[in-house]
């Protein structure tokens, strides 16, 4: 499966994590089934949890966010990063990592930024900061941009990620609350199910 192909139903945000943490947490991540384990590279302390994940990642899916800058993708993905997140539109950015086969996943929560992202090779955006739009932000964008798919980041936990892909997101990422999910009862459970909803959205976001 190419790189623009594979599905980010699941992300799980790693910030703020030293290196041997960030590694624990990746293997926790990946073991409940989620899709990509995503390591904020703000700072030199970012680089080297993303380094430390890398060393450990074995071909599972993981990728550099808070990626500003076209020589800040390049340095991900020299790491081995197959998806580069931004938490704004930076078209220079976007289109390194298009050029690169990765996967650019540029932040979004204008039409307007929607577009541009789409313009420069983007076919999957990141809603940042969902909680502040609300899941209605969603359905409203399927008219003008009915092939975009959308990953809802920003207030999303395991007490409303279905509600935004009822909504039509076809990925939730959990940042702040993503060690509340690996210590849930059933992580690997809740993971599943939310899955299956993404693979709804999926499938819908695909149908004419």
């Amino acid at each position: 499966m190419a790189a623009a192909e594979v599905p980010l139903r699941t992300v799980s945000i790693l910030r703020g994590f030293e290196p041997q943490r960030s590694r624990d947490h990746a293997e926790e991540c990946w073991a409940a089934g989620m899709d990509l384990v995503e390591v904020p590279v703000q700072g030199e302390a970012g680089w080297a949890s993303l380094a430390a994940v890398a060393e450990i990642a074995d071909g599972r899916l993981f990728g550099a966010g808070t990626v500003l800058m076209p020589e800040d993708a390049r340095r991900a993905l020299d790491l081995g990063a197959t998806v580069v997140i931004s938490p704004g539109v930076n078209p220079d950015v976007v289109d390194v990592a298009a050029r690169a086969g990765a996967i650019p996943l540029p932040g979004v929560l204008t039409p307007s930024d929607v577009g541009t992202a789409v313009r420069h090779g983007a076919r999957t955006v990141k809603l940042f900061p969902a909680s502040v739009v609300g899941s209605g932000w969603l359905p409203a964008l399927r008219g003008p941009f009915p092939g975009v798919g959308v990953v809802a980041v920003g207030g999303i936990g395991l007490d409303n990620a279905a509600e935004y892909l009822r909504a039509g997101a076809v990925g939730v990422g959990f940042g702040g609350s993503i060690v509340d999910v690996l210590r849930s009862a059933d992580p690997a459970g809740a993971v599943a199910e939310l899955h299956e909803l993404a693979d709804l959205s999926r499938q819908r976001l695909a149908s004419p």
